[in-house]
This record gives structure tokens, C-alpha cells and sequence, in this order.
């Protein structure tokens, strides 16, 4: 986009964000449901369509875009952003890199316009080790019928369209070549959405297990067309779905900082405010320079992403050190407001509990830590 049109995107989110979901942050934490208007909005806006090219009917964001529109969103809670971070990222992603023509006509238009997209790879049995799932496919003529179970689907409950990795051959090949992925529709016979995820935190971010069950699919359905790719598919969109994440972590930390900065103006101990005591102060400049440490190794990855750049090493980087800084922030926020931040009726207490995910999912602290020493031990140091 030119910079007029960007600046007014982010400007726009950001004026809806503080005016429209701050408010109703109590809400859906109260009832972990984002509601529809909300949703209405996010569509007659284009959000769930940010990365979907424009000839398909999305905006079409660079990532260094994209993550400067993740920021603004998730000044809100995180459940906001959960609603469109499976279309933003390996939900239109992975049809954008390897998806057919076919494939791409039928799907990201719809996406665009706001139906929802899921992405089912982890199971009850593989997490971390996701090529060692059991969900299976067997070919049937011109199906595959696919029996299984997924665990801690995003957006499952309310999705239209369901990626899903399961085995096309029973041994583990080389290159992870036994998985393969399906663009399952989530109303297809066979496919059963458990209940909702009672969760830490997050609430309103919505998640379930997937029950496939004889599901037959056509053979057309399959990602890319061919069988065997999954994996591989999977892996090339995880570098933007990582920058992703280190956005929502950053946009997190500004705001939980900025709740703590307003509340060491206003909260007197001691005959004054308690940001002019200087340990506060150091909590303070603490989270200022980590945070800051993170914009800054976003904005560089995202910039060599956007340069066609291989950038694994530093979207792990990216990923690892904005999560921990995120959770390090937040627990200073909580340590600022003393017992009133332990309390329920506090943003701080919500955002605690709500940011300790960010360092398990898209993968956890030490996969990163894995793919880092990986990555420095077969290209050393640039």
C-alpha cells in the first residue's frame, strides 16, 4: 500500500481499538464472546483479509504492514486479534504460497470477506513433534476419508473452512513427507467440533478439539494437489506466522505498560506518586528498553521478509524474545499495582494470565531456542 493508505489504515484501527474495543474488554472476558458487531466491523473493515492478495479480494499487506496493524489491534485484549489471526496468517497463507489456481478462486475471496479460517496440526499426541501425528487419510477412489483428532484448534468452534494435516503413508519419510494437508469444509459430514476450551486466560479466543470421523474428502481437496506436501507448506509460512505473534506480543507490552506507567502516576505512597520512587522507576525502564528491543528486531525481520530475505533464524529470534518479553512486562505490571493488580477488577491481572500463552504456541520458548542453534550451527554468524 502507499503510505497515505497505510497511514489511514492503522490510524483507523487504532481509533476503533481505543474507542470501541477497550470498552469491551469486561465483557468478553465475562462472557468469552467477541461480539458480532465487533466481527461485522472487522469485515466491512478488511481485517480479516489484510494479507489475502488483492486480486483476491484482500488488501494485500507487506509484512512489515502487517505487523504494524497487528500492534494496533492488540492494544485490546488478544481475543480481538484471535478472531482474524488464522485468516492473516497459515489459514490464507498457506493457499497464497502453494495453494492451486482452483484452490485459491474458491477460497480467498471468501476469506477476505470474513469467513473464518482454522488450522489443525496439533494432537492429543504431538505438540512439538507435529510430524509425528496419527490422524490418518486413506485414499478410496477419488477420496480420501480422514480419521482422527486434533487438540487446541484456533477459531474451531466458528470456522467455515478447516486446514487439516493428517498421514498419507504409515511410515515417518524423509522430509516429513508423509503428511499431507486438506482444506476441509468445517460443515462436511463427519467432522465434529468438541466443546469450547476453558482456558487460563484469553477468554473469548476461541478454541476446540476437531473429531474426524470418516470424514471423506475429494482428492481435489488436497493442498497444492498433491500428496505430501503438508509439512513442507506448513513450514514456509511459519516465519511470517512467527512475526505475527512477536507483533500481538509488542501491541500487548505497549499497552500493559502503558496501564502500569498510568498507575504510577496516580497510585501515592509514601507522601507521592509511586513512579517517583526509583525502584518502580527501574521496573519501569526495564520494560521500556525490552520492548523497545523487540520493535526493533521486528522491524528489521519484517523488513527482510518483505526483501525475499530467509529469515528463520531471526522470526525464531523475533518470536522468542518478544514472548518473554511480553510475560516479563506483564509481570511487572502486576508488581506496579502491588495487591490491586492481583485483584480480577484489574486490566493487569487479565493481561498476566492472558500473555503466558505467547510463549507456548507457534512454537514454544526452547523450539525456538532449537531452531536458533540449529540455524547458527549450519550458517554460523553473518
Amino acid at each position: 500500500m502507499d503510505r497515505e493508505s497505510i497511514s489511514l489504515l492503522l490510524d483507523t484501527i487504532r481509533r476503533y481499538v481505543r474507542e470501541k474495543l477497550v470498552p469491551l474488554e469486561a465483557e468478553v472476558a465475562e462472557t468469552s464472546i467477541v461480539p458480532e458487531s465487533v466481527l461485522a466491523d472487522f469485515r466491512q473493515m478488511g481485517l480479516y483479509g489484510l494479507t489475502v492478495p488483492e486480486e483476491y479480494g484482500g488488501l494485500g499487506l507487506s509484512v512489515a504492514e502487517e505487523v504494524q496493524a497487528v500492534i494496533e489491534l492488540t492494544w485490546a485484549s488478544v481475543a480481538f486479534r484471535s478472531a482474524v489471526s488464522i485468516n492473516l496468517g497459515v489459514g490464507s497463507q498457506c493457499l497464497v504460497m502453494d495453494g492451486t489456481e482452483e484452490q485459491k478462486q474458491e477460497w480467498l475471496p471468501k476469506l477476505a470477506a470474513g469467513a473464518v479460517a482454522s488450522f489443525a496440526l496439533t494432537e492429543p499426541g504431538s505438540g512439538s513433534d507435529s510430524a509425528a501425528l496419527i490422524t490418518r487419510a486413506v485414499r478410496d477412489g477419488d477420496d480420501y476419508v480422514l480419521n482422527g483428532t486434533k487438540r487446541f484448534i484456533t477459531n474451531a468452534p466458528v470456522a467455515d473452512l478447516i486446514t487439516v494435516m493428517a498421514r498419507t503413508h504409515p511410515e515417518r519419510l524423509p522430509k516429513n513427507a508423509h503428511i499431507t494437508a486438506f482444506l476441509i469444509p468445517a460443515k462436511t459430514p463427519g467432522v465434529r467440533i468438541g466443546p469450547k476450551d476453558k482456558k487460563m486466560g484469553q477468554a473469548g479466543a476461541l478454541s476446540a478439539d476437531v473429531y474426524l470421523e470418516d470424514v471423506r474428502v475429494p482428492a481435489r481437496n488436497i493442498l497444492g494437489g498433491v500428496e505430501g506436501r503438508g509439512f513442507i507448506t506448513a513450514m514456509k509460512v511459519l516465519d511470517r506466522g512467527r512475526l505475527n505473534v512477536a507483533a500481538m506480543c509488542v501491541g500487548q507490552a505497549r499497552r500493559i505498560l502503558n496501564e502500569a506507567l498510568t498507575y504510577s502516576t496516580q497510585r501515592k505512597q509514601f507522601g507521592k506518586p509511586i513512579g517517583e520512587h526509583q525502584l518502580v522507576q527501574a521496573m519501569l525502564a526495564d520494560s521500556r528498553a525490552e520492548l523497545y528491543a523487540a520493535q526493533c528486531m521486528l522491524a528489521d525481520a519484517a523488513r527482510r521478509y518483505d526483501a525475499g530475505e530467509r529469515i528463520s533464524l531471526e522470526a525464531s529470534c523475533c518470536k522468542m524474545y518478544a514472548s518473554e518479553m511480553a510475560g516479563r512486562v506483564a509481570d511487572r505490571a502486576v508488581q506496579i499495582h502491588g495487591g490491586a493488580g492481583y485483584m480480577r477488577d484489574s486490566p493487569v491481572e487479565r493481561f498476566y494470565r492472558d500473555v503466558r500463552l505467547f510463549r507456548i504456541y507457534e512454537g514454544t520458548t526452547q523450539i525456538q531456542q532449537i531452531v536458533i542453534a540449529r540455524e547458527l550451527l549450519r550458517h554460523g554468524l553473518d
